[in-house]
């Protein structure tokens, strides 16, 4: 890790802090119209503080709905070119009275700042801004090309940089991609994820009488439309946790040996995880699959929620005439979302209780994404993560999905470096988000020892 750009930061954490504060005082929730102009703010701020990090060509480019922005700085002629992304909006800060301060507040407290949007991901942004600010500060320059791009609607599913990325490959054209929203496996722990799951998100439709109907009078011979959906999903997952869906399981692969092995070698108790992070009495999933292979390598069918009929203070016997349900699917590495949504049409048409009409709407989908991690990129990140931290990265999956990702594969052809800074109990979408403020300086020199690392490689074939 270079000395100077140590030096530089310590000199300059104060400020840092504050500059990151005055960021997430800004509500920018890009899922409530009402803070359009908040969210529009955010990005003049994000774009300001692109300049003043020394980035040049900076844009607010309008959107359908939200804007995103860019900045570049290309002057290392025959050096690699790094795209950073992250987002500028965040989620809703409900419910407010679970919130110790008020949440666009930011309030440093036993070393971690809290606000909504601390490590989600503003925070981590700000890492990547004032890591280029400070290479540029101490030496005029940047060892790498960079361009950088933000968007305003991650939390609402990101389609206008979806958009953006398919029509303009050219204009972000690089040799990886660096993220810093994602979290370490555990505090101290330098990590990089190198695994993400897909996610298909559909809404199933039952319609069954023509109206609302009286239970006493047509209970026993109307098709109920809430029940029928009970049935369908009770046959497309059994209560092992196996999906039932014909070919579901057939383009799944098993990770590699070395990969479980180095699973395996992570510190982990069950019983805690049980007990702090799900809060139920027992775990669910595949029998003879591990915690982490149920939630890092293997698909899932998921129910999030069933609107129908009445849920009112009270009594109303009804058989409703409609229903619908919210189910998801999280797949891995070689499934085509495509193909599982075709799948799962299929199934539904083929169970479909007697009387009732279904219906299958897909509503969003991205593939599931994986890298190898001796890819010349990855394997500098993990070696100026590990230097900065003082241990050896360890390299992980997530269950979750970064659609962004899948993105900048399909139409860029690059890889992507998931360099996140957050902790597993860092409240993320919940009260009380935080950020280590020791993670975000943390973070500063780890990103800026990454570009020095790679600047050093004159190929920009990688």
């Amino acid at each position: 890790m270079s000395q100077a750009v140590d030096r530089y930061v310590q000199q300059n954490e104060e400020r840092f802090l504050e500059e990151l504060k005055d960021f997430l005082r800004i509500p920018s929730i890009s899922t409530l119209p009402e803070h359009a102009a908040d969210v529009r703010r955010a990005a003049d701020f994000a774009a300001a503080s692109m300049k003043k990090a020394g980035l040049e060509n900076i844009e607010i480019i309008p959107t359908a709905k939200h804007p995103l922005v860019y900045g570049d700085w290309l002057n290392a002629p025959g050096k690699p070119t790094v795209l950073c992304y992250g987002h500028y909006d965040v989620q809703p800060p409900d419910p407010l009275d679970q919130w110790r301060t008020p949440p666009f507040e930011p309030t440093v407290r036993n070393g971690n700042l809290y606000a909504r949007g601390a490590v989600d991901d503003k925070g981590q942004v700000y890492m990547h801004f004032k890591a280029i600010e400070a290479l540029m500060t101490l030496y005029g320059k940047l060892p790498v090309n960079v361009k950088c791009i933000l968007e305003g609607e991650e939390e609402i599913g990101g389609a206008s940089i979806t958009e953006f990325v398919a029509a303009h490959p050219d204009k972000l054209k690089s040799d990886v991609a660096l993220i810093s929203d994602t979290a370490m496996y555990a505090d101290g722990i330098p990590t990089l994820c190198i695994g993400l799951r897909g996610l298909m998100y559909t809404e199933v439709e039952c319609a069954g009488p023509m109206r609302d109907l009286h239970s006493g009078l047509y209970g026993g011979v109307a098709p109920n439309p809430i029940f029928g959906l009970i049935e369908l999903l009770a046959k497309a997952k059994n209560a092992a946790g196996v999906v039932q869906i014909p070919g579901f399981y057939d383009d799944v692969e098993e990770p590699a040996d070395t990969e479980l092995a180095s699973w395996y070698a992570l510190p982990f108790d069950e019983a805690e995880f049980l007990e702090n992070e799900v809060g139920t009495s027992a775990l669910t999933g595949e029998p003879g699959r591990s915690v982490f292979e149920r939630i890092w390598s293997r698909p899932t069918l998921e129910v999030h929620g069933i609107a129908g009929g009445f849920t009112a203070a009270g009594a109303k016997t009804v058989i409703p005439s409609s229903a619908t349900a919210k189910v998801s699917f999280r797949m891995v590495p070689a499934q085509d979302p495509a193909r599982i949504y075709a799948a799962w049409a299929q199934f539904v048409a083929a169970n479909t209780p007697a009387g009732l009409k279904m219906q299958v709407r897909q509503l969003s989908a991205a593939p599931a994404s994986l890298v190898r991690p001796d890819h010349p990129a990855i394997r500098l990140a993990a070696q100026a993560f590990g230097e900065v931290l003082g241990r050896k990265t360890v390299f992980t999956r997530d269950g979750a999905s970064v659609p962004i990702v899948g993105d900048f594969e399909r139409h860029l052809g690059i890889p992507t470096i998931l360099l996140g800074l957050g902790l597993p109990d860092d409240g993320l979408h919940s009260p009380n988000e935080k950020f280590k403020v020791a993670n975000f300086y943390l973070g500063i020199r780890t990103v800026a020892d990454f570009l020095e690392r790679y600047g050093q490689t004159n190929s920009t074939a990688q």
